[in-house]
């Protein structure tokens, strides 16, 4: 074999052992970071006939307060997307906090008041990486513990809802992130059964609203503004 026959086999070798690592290497990157999908957004529970009372039955009338029920079915969170390798690959990363409480109060048929607190530095998502990234970058959440939410407008509720019946409804008021107060209008989704009332739904976030650097590195980065969902669920306060 000559000298140039050796040099195109070993540079033929070569560009099979480079395409291989390169291969082999964004399987492992798509394994690694990129697999699974997305949770679900938050949405209201399906009731069972065991927590819904029977249509027609009276369910009373829902004044009073209410508190925050906890369960790993309750949350808030973030969602958003990720590029990797510019805008080529995509992926929605979604992180939750089950560290909500909060109170309701409901008088003449208008939700006069509501208050909800999320722990920040309780967020996970599919990614311990990503988890430890934002407690520094982004949310900053070593600093910025806690996000709030207060409702500033009174809420009508309609009249005459069948028990577990989905009904939509706005609530403005003001929300607590990173620091900064803004007021927001949050579309929701609300049920109730005359136990529990439940409330899904959220809002865009742009990040700069609340003087967030979106994070950001070689590798990855993540679009300037993303979504705040609620997935919550009310008891009467005993």
């Amino acid at each position: 074999m000559t000298s140039k026959s050796r040099w195109q086999s070993s540079a033929k070798w070569t560009l099979v052992a480079v395409v291989t690592v390169v291969v082999v290497g964004g399987v492992g990157f798509y394994w690694l970071f990129l697999r699974g999908d997305a949770p679900d957004r938050a949405r209201l529970p399906a009731r069972t006939t065991g927590t819904t009372v029977a249509a027609g039955q009276a369910v009373g009338s829902p004044d009073g307060t209410w508190r925050l029920t906890p369960g790993d079915e309750i949350f808030a969170g973030y969602r958003v997307q990720e590029q990797f390798a510019g805008e080529t690959i995509e992926k929605t990363a979604v992180g939750r906090t089950i560290g909500v409480e909060g109170s309701m109060t409901i008088a003449g048929g208008q939700v006069t008041d509501v208050e909800v607190t999320a722990d920040l530095t309780r967020l996970r998502s599919d990614q311990g990486r990503r988890d430890d990234y934002i407690r520094t970058r982004g949310l900053e959440t070593n600093t910025y513990g806690t996000a709030t939410f207060r409702l500033t407008q009174p809420v009508a509720l309609p009249p005459d809802v069948p028990p577990g019946q989905p009904f939509e409804l706005t609530a403005v008021g003001e929300l607590t992130l990173h620091g900064v107060t803004r007021q927001v209008e949050m579309p929701l989704k609300a049920q109730w059964d005359g136990t529990a009332i439940d409330v899904a739904g959220g809002t865009t976030i742009v990040m700069a609203d609340y003087a967030m650097e979106p994070p950001s590195n070689s590798i990855v980065s993540v679009a300037d503004q993303g979504e705040l969902e609620l997935q919550l669920s009310f008891t009467r306060a005993s």
